[in-house]
């Protein structure tokens, strides 16, 4: 029998093998090994004994995301094509802008991420997006303590709070934050972070990752945050939702059905309030940057 180490990528028998994930780390339960997991596509922290785990081998993981590759590409060039056809009724992108003279200014986020992975995957979207992103890795343990000086210093209009998250027992108490592996402290960066500004539509927050505690993400002062339903979130969500704020101009306000209904999860797993865009026009664009 192969002995479990720290990396390596295994699936859960007791649940059908249906998600893969990443030993984070490995803790004794007297002569068992429980081993403390991440998700791979999800953003669910889960633990389970050694015996119930099934290390995968390359070839496997390489078909498991290829097929969830394949999956969100489709997804996001359907998120694609619809903002394709928002700008030629003149909505959004700079790319399609119908006066020349005119410049973008989208949104600019500021995405916390206690997973340095899903952060390096959530950026190179981004700059896909061409939204202007700032990426920083916190634990989310850390993210109170850090995200008042992390806003002070980039003076975002839109801030992500995420990570890893998911309920520690089976049928529990939801009411309950200490059924929750991460939750209170992303409703504590949120508390924090609205410290630093009240306003809902100046700062707009996404909070939350699988199965987080979503109503009281939302009473904290979340604009958007997760899960509703208790669901699994994909680890892009966040960054679909900052896409639509980003390039919503500052005068519209985004119905919340709309931009849940974009995202991979859907509105089991994403929800949220009325919020005004952080889109703005310039006006004149220089004639020495092409770019």
């Amino acid at each position: 029998m192969t002995t479990l180490k720290i990396g390596d990528i295994v699936s859960r028998k007791s649940y059908g093998s249906d998600i893969l994930f990443k030993v984070v780390d490995i803790k004794k339960d007297g002569n068992n090994k429980i081993a403390v997991l991440n998700g791979l596509c999800f953003r669910l922290e889960a633990d389970a004994p050694e015996t119930d785990l099934v290390i995968r081998n390359e070839e496997y993981i390489r078909s498991y995301n290829e097929k969830m590759k394949r999956s969100i590409n489709l997804k996001i060039q359907d998120l694609n094509n619809s903002y394709t056809t928002a700008v030629k009724k003149k909505f959004y992108y700079n790319n399609w802008a119908r006066d020349k003279r005119k410049f973008a200014k989208p949104g600019k986020v500021l995405h916390i991420d206690g997973d340095k992975d899903y952060l390096e995957a959530c950026m190179e979207q981004y700059k896909k997006f061409k939204i202007e992103a700032i990426g920083v890795y916190v634990k989310e343990k850390d993210q109170p303590s850090r995200v008042r000086e992390l806003l002070e210093q980039y003076r975002p209009d839109i801030l992500v709070l995420t990570g890893h998250d998911g309920v520690i027992k089976k049928d529990t108490d939801y009411s309950n934050i200490n059924n929750y592996r991460n939750s209170k402290y992303y409703i504590q960066s949120v508390k924090e972070a609205r410290k630093f500004e009240k306003d809902l539509d100046s700062l707009v927050i996404f909070a939350g990752a699988c199965q987080s505690m979503y109503d009281k993400l939302i009473e904290a002062g979340a604009n958007y945050a997760s899960a509703p339903y208790r669901v699994l979130i994909h680890a892009l969500d966040p960054v679909l939702i900052c896409q639509k704020i980003a390039y919503t101009k500052i005068d519209k306000v985004v119905n919340p059905e709309e931009i849940v209904n974009k995202t991979i999860t859907g509105s089991k797993g994403i929800g949220g309030i009325e919020t005004k865009g952080r889109y703005r026009d310039g006006f004149p664009k220089e004639p020495y940057n092409d770019k």
